[in-house]
C-alpha cells in the first residue's frame, strides 16, 4: 500500500498478493482495510463509479482529497473553509454533525497536460 501512486481498491491488493504467490484471504484484506481506516492510516473513498477505494494518509487535522479520474492520484487538502459551512448546515438543519467527508474528483496537471 506505502507504494501505491494513487487509490487502490481491495481488489488490488489482492491481484498484486496473487502476482507475488502470496495467499490471502479475501476477509483478511477486507479486515485489515477497515483496521488501518480505523487507526486513521487508510481514508476510504467513494469512486464515481460507485467502488470503494483506499488512500494511505498522514495522521493530521481532518483533511479532503483530490482523486484524478485519469490516473487515480490523489492528494490531501485542507479544510478550506467547509468546517464553517458545515457549521452553517448544522444550524440552519438543527442537527449536530458529527463528521463529514469530501472528494473532488478532475484531472491532475499531468493529465491535462498529456491529452492537450
Amino acid at each position: 500500500m506505502a507504494h501505491r501512486r494513487g487509490h487502490f481498491t481491495a481488489n488490488d491488493l489482492l491481484a498484486d498478493a496473487a502476482a507475488r504467490d502470496v495467499h490471502v484471504g479475501r476477509a483478511t484484506v477486507f479486515r485489515t482495510l477497515d483496521l488501518l481506516a480505523a487507526r486513521g492510516q487508510l481514508e476510504r473513498i467513494d469512486l464515481p463509479s460507485g467502488e470503494h477505494a483506499y488512500v494511505a494518509c498522514a495522521p493530521q487535522e481532518h483533511h479532503h482529497h483530490v482523486v484524478c479520474r485519469s490516473c487515480g492520484r490523489s492528494v490531501e487538502v485542507a479544510d478550506a473553509g467547509l468546517q464553517s459551512v458545515v457549521g452553517e448546515i448544522a444550524r440552519r438543519s438543527g442537527y449536530r454533525i458529527e463528521s463529514h467527508r469530501l472528494e473532488l474528483f478532475g484531472r491532475c496537471r499531468d493529465c491535462v497536460k498529456s491529452e492537450e
